[in-house]
Protein backbone atom coordinates (compact mmCIF):
# COMPACT_ATOMS: atom_id res chain seq x y z
CA UNK A 1 0.00 0.00 0.00
CA UNK A 2 2.64 2.30 1.02
CA UNK A 3 4.30 1.63 -2.63
CA UNK A 4 0.95 2.96 -4.08
CA UNK A 5 1.00 6.09 -2.06
CA UNK A 6 4.80 7.06 -3.10
CA UNK A 7 3.81 6.30 -6.58
CA UNK A 8 1.03 8.99 -6.52
CA UNK A 9 3.55 11.25 -4.96
CA UNK A 10 6.38 11.10 -7.53
CA UNK A 11 3.33 11.12 -10.45
CA UNK A 12 1.89 14.42 -9.00
CA UNK A 13 6.24 15.36 -8.77
CA UNK A 14 6.24 14.14 -12.64
CA UNK A 15 3.57 16.64 -13.67
CA UNK A 16 4.77 19.34 -11.78
CA UNK A 17 8.48 18.52 -12.88
CA UNK A 18 6.95 18.38 -16.70
CA UNK A 19 5.08 21.64 -16.37
CA UNK A 20 8.74 23.37 -15.72
CA UNK A 21 10.69 22.13 -18.70
CA UNK A 22 7.31 20.94 -20.60
CA UNK A 23 8.98 22.24 -24.26
CA UNK A 24 12.51 19.82 -23.55
CA UNK A 25 10.96 17.41 -21.65
CA UNK A 26 8.03 17.17 -24.91
CA UNK A 27 11.51 16.81 -27.42
CA UNK A 28 13.61 14.58 -25.96
CA UNK A 29 10.50 11.94 -25.17
CA UNK A 30 9.79 12.50 -28.81
CA UNK A 31 13.50 11.53 -30.17
CA UNK A 32 12.87 8.37 -27.66
CA UNK A 33 10.20 7.19 -29.37
CA UNK A 34 11.21 7.84 -32.98
CA UNK A 35 14.61 5.72 -31.89
CA UNK A 36 12.29 2.97 -30.51
CA UNK A 37 9.93 2.62 -32.45
CA UNK A 38 12.91 2.28 -35.73
CA UNK A 39 14.18 -0.63 -33.63
CA UNK A 40 10.64 -1.79 -32.73
CA UNK A 41 10.26 -2.13 -36.74
CA UNK A 42 13.63 -3.52 -37.31
CA UNK A 43 12.76 -6.47 -34.37
CA UNK A 44 9.62 -6.72 -36.18
CA UNK A 45 11.09 -7.78 -40.10
CA UNK A 46 14.12 -9.65 -38.13
CA UNK A 47 11.28 -11.45 -36.54
CA UNK A 48 9.47 -12.48 -39.72
CA UNK A 49 12.89 -13.33 -41.22
CA UNK A 50 13.80 -15.55 -38.42
CA UNK A 51 10.16 -17.55 -37.93
CA UNK A 52 10.20 -17.64 -42.30
CA UNK A 53 13.76 -19.19 -41.99
CA UNK A 54 12.95 -21.30 -39.35
CA UNK A 55 9.26 -22.79 -41.30
CA UNK A 56 11.69 -23.04 -44.94
CA UNK A 57 14.87 -25.06 -42.97
CA UNK A 58 11.99 -27.83 -42.08
CA UNK A 59 11.31 -28.16 -45.98
CA UNK A 60 14.69 -28.62 -47.04
CA UNK A 61 14.99 -32.31 -48.35
CA UNK A 62 17.33 -34.89 -45.90
CA UNK A 63 19.87 -35.47 -49.00
CA UNK A 64 21.16 -31.73 -48.85
CA UNK A 65 22.61 -32.87 -44.79
CA UNK A 66 20.59 -30.27 -42.91
CA UNK A 67 18.22 -31.61 -39.57
CA UNK A 68 15.25 -30.41 -40.30
CA UNK A 69 14.32 -30.79 -37.12
CA UNK A 70 13.22 -27.41 -35.20
CA UNK A 71 15.79 -25.33 -34.02
CA UNK A 72 16.07 -25.38 -30.11
CA UNK A 73 14.64 -22.04 -28.62
CA UNK A 74 12.86 -20.52 -31.93
CA UNK A 75 9.48 -20.94 -30.07
CA UNK A 76 10.49 -19.06 -27.14
CA UNK A 77 13.04 -16.45 -28.68
CA UNK A 78 10.23 -15.65 -31.04
CA UNK A 79 7.98 -15.08 -27.62
CA UNK A 80 10.48 -13.21 -26.25
CA UNK A 81 10.97 -10.91 -29.28
CA UNK A 82 7.20 -10.08 -29.24
CA UNK A 83 7.87 -7.95 -26.34
CA UNK A 84 10.65 -6.10 -27.33
CA UNK A 85 8.38 -5.48 -30.55
CA UNK A 86 5.66 -4.38 -28.88
CA UNK A 87 6.07 -2.46 -25.58
CA UNK A 88 9.33 -0.02 -26.96
CA UNK A 89 6.52 1.57 -29.32
CA UNK A 90 3.32 2.02 -27.50
CA UNK A 91 4.85 5.31 -26.09
CA UNK A 92 4.84 6.35 -29.56
CA UNK A 93 1.29 4.85 -30.88
CA UNK A 94 -0.71 6.73 -27.92
CA UNK A 95 1.17 10.15 -29.24
CA UNK A 96 -0.40 9.20 -32.67
CA UNK A 97 -3.35 8.00 -31.44
CA UNK A 98 -2.96 4.59 -32.68
CA UNK A 99 -4.34 2.89 -29.81
CA UNK A 100 -7.68 0.88 -31.09
CA UNK A 101 -10.46 2.41 -29.00
CA UNK A 102 -14.22 2.73 -28.86
CA UNK A 103 -15.92 5.90 -27.69
CA UNK A 104 -19.24 5.51 -26.54
CA UNK A 105 -20.04 8.41 -24.25
CA UNK A 106 -17.40 11.00 -25.32
CA UNK A 107 -18.85 11.76 -28.19
CA UNK A 108 -21.93 12.90 -26.64
CA UNK A 109 -20.61 14.72 -24.50
CA UNK A 110 -20.16 18.75 -25.23
CA UNK A 111 -16.30 19.57 -26.18
CA UNK A 112 -15.65 21.40 -22.54
CA UNK A 113 -17.20 18.57 -20.56
CA UNK A 114 -15.14 15.76 -23.33
CA UNK A 115 -12.10 18.13 -22.39
CA UNK A 116 -12.47 17.58 -18.94
CA UNK A 117 -13.17 13.46 -19.01
CA UNK A 118 -10.21 13.14 -21.24
CA UNK A 119 -7.76 14.88 -18.52
CA UNK A 120 -9.43 12.67 -15.82
CA UNK A 121 -9.19 9.45 -18.30
CA UNK A 122 -5.35 10.22 -18.60
CA UNK A 123 -4.55 11.35 -15.23
CA UNK A 124 -6.24 8.16 -14.16
CA UNK A 125 -4.13 6.09 -16.82
CA UNK A 126 -0.92 7.59 -15.92
CA UNK A 127 -1.43 6.14 -12.40
CA UNK A 128 -2.55 2.42 -13.67
CA UNK A 129 0.63 2.36 -15.98
CA UNK A 130 2.81 3.81 -13.20
CA UNK A 131 2.00 0.89 -11.10
CA UNK A 132 3.00 -1.78 -14.33
CA UNK A 133 6.15 0.04 -14.55
CA UNK A 134 7.14 -0.03 -10.91
CA UNK A 135 6.19 -3.87 -10.27
CA UNK A 136 7.67 -4.59 -13.87
CA UNK A 137 11.12 -3.07 -13.01
CA UNK A 138 10.86 -4.66 -9.29
CA UNK A 139 10.23 -7.89 -11.22
CA UNK A 140 12.96 -7.18 -13.74
CA UNK A 141 15.23 -7.09 -10.88
CA UNK A 142 14.44 -10.32 -9.52
CA UNK A 143 14.99 -12.12 -12.77
CA UNK A 144 17.68 -10.11 -12.85
CA UNK A 145 18.49 -11.43 -9.41
CA UNK A 146 18.26 -15.33 -9.54
CA UNK A 147 19.12 -15.46 -12.70
CA UNK A 148 15.74 -16.71 -14.38
CA UNK A 149 16.09 -18.59 -17.64
CA UNK A 150 13.49 -19.73 -20.30
CA UNK A 151 12.64 -23.73 -19.38
CA UNK A 152 14.32 -24.97 -22.51
CA UNK A 153 17.69 -24.94 -24.02
CA UNK A 154 19.46 -22.82 -24.76
CA UNK A 155 17.64 -20.75 -21.75
CA UNK A 156 17.96 -17.61 -22.80
CA UNK A 157 17.48 -14.85 -19.74
CA UNK A 158 14.35 -13.69 -19.23
CA UNK A 159 15.14 -10.17 -17.69
CA UNK A 160 16.30 -8.06 -20.61
CA UNK A 161 12.81 -8.92 -22.30
CA UNK A 162 10.96 -8.19 -19.15
CA UNK A 163 12.63 -4.81 -19.06
CA UNK A 164 11.09 -4.06 -22.11
CA UNK A 165 7.51 -3.99 -20.29
CA UNK A 166 8.62 -1.75 -17.38
CA UNK A 167 10.51 0.41 -20.24
CA UNK A 168 7.91 0.87 -22.54
CA UNK A 169 4.91 1.52 -19.31
CA UNK A 170 7.37 4.31 -17.85
CA UNK A 171 7.58 5.89 -21.39
CA UNK A 172 3.86 5.75 -21.94
CA UNK A 173 3.29 7.16 -18.72
CA UNK A 174 5.27 10.05 -19.79
CA UNK A 175 3.30 10.81 -22.82
CA UNK A 176 0.43 10.59 -21.15
CA UNK A 177 1.74 13.31 -18.84
CA UNK A 178 2.46 15.31 -21.63
CA UNK A 179 -1.14 14.81 -23.55
CA UNK A 180 -2.62 15.53 -20.08
CA UNK A 181 -0.95 18.78 -19.61
CA UNK A 182 -1.42 20.13 -23.19
CA UNK A 183 -5.29 19.58 -22.50
CA UNK A 184 -5.59 21.42 -19.24
CA UNK A 185 -3.09 24.42 -21.33
CA UNK A 186 -2.86 23.98 -25.02
CA UNK A 187 -1.41 27.53 -25.01
CA UNK A 188 1.01 27.13 -22.70
CA UNK A 189 1.48 23.34 -23.44
CA UNK A 190 1.43 22.76 -27.19
CA UNK A 191 -0.16 19.36 -28.48
CA UNK A 192 2.70 17.32 -29.50
CA UNK A 193 0.02 15.25 -31.54
CA UNK A 194 1.02 14.74 -35.38
CA UNK A 195 -0.17 17.64 -37.43
CA UNK A 196 -2.22 15.01 -39.33
CA UNK A 197 -4.15 13.51 -36.62
CA UNK A 198 -4.82 16.89 -34.89
CA UNK A 199 -8.05 17.15 -36.90
CA UNK A 200 -9.31 13.74 -36.04
CA UNK A 201 -8.69 13.45 -32.11
CA UNK A 202 -9.22 17.19 -30.98
CA UNK A 203 -10.59 17.45 -27.70
CA UNK A 204 -10.50 20.78 -26.34
CA UNK A 205 -12.97 23.78 -27.28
Amino acid sequence: MHELIALVGIIAVAYAAAAMIYRPFVAVLRWIEYVLVGISCLLTFGLMLYVFAEVLMRRVPPEFGYDSMPQPGHLELSELLILAVIFPAISYTQRTHGHVGMDLVLDAMAPSVRRIATIFTLIVSVFVCAVVAWFGTKYTYQFWLYEDVTMSPPYFKTWPWAATIALGYFLICFRMVAQTLSLIDPERFPDDTPADELGVHQVSD
